[in-house]
């Protein structure tokens, strides 16, 4: 049985936010205009998602909302989860371990390094990185296809179909 995990970093945040915490800050202007922009391709890449899993956090919650919004599906179809919220690698296999058929593409937004390391464990192969070294830079999207169940996801389970930069996207769509 075929599936498809979307790993959507969120965008980039607001650090002069001084009086924000972390988990508080809010997209930047970039990151308002990024967030869109990669629901738009996905919309025209035909990547509606069965299931979003999120971290609550503003930024992640403001990017999972601005995708959706693009996407045409309402925001209450969105999970957010607390514990998403700088999640390990191990504590997001636990959270998609608990989906279950039909869902067969879940979209998952959230942060780094959590993200950037399941992404590893997925696709063992040697995957892309920016000249920074980077692997899910803000708001990038990587398109993986797994061969296993959700509760039986294992290193090396998933295929690397596409990883999107919105810096790469065209406002094509709009």
């Amino acid at each position: 049985m075929e599936h498809e995990l979307l790993i959507l970093r969120h965008a980039k945040s607001d650090w002069d936010q001084l009086s924000a915490s972390d988990y508080d800050r809010p997209l930047n202007r970039r990151g308002r205009k990024d967030a869109p922009r990669v629901g738009r391709w996905m919309r025209a890449a035909g990547l509606s998602p069965d299931c979003v899993l999120s971290s609550p956090a503003l930024r992640a919650r403001q990017t999972a909302e601005a995708v959706m919004g693009e996407l045409g599906l309402p925001e209450h179809t969105i999970q957010f989860d607390q514990s998403l919220y700088l999640a390990t690698r191990e504590r997001l296999l636990g959270k998609l371990a608990v989906c279950r058929p039909p869902l067969k593409r879940v979209l998952l937004v959230g942060h780094n390094p959590g993200l950037e390391e399941l992404l590893e464990f997925l696709c063992a192969s040697s995957l892309p990185r920016t000249d920074n070294g980077k692997l899910l830079t803000t708001a990038a999207l990587a398109r993986v296809r797994l061969q296993q169940t959700w509760e039986s996801l294992a290193k090396g389970g998933g295929t690397l179909v596409s990883l999107t930069y919105p810096h790469d996207l065209t406002d094509a769509g709009r």
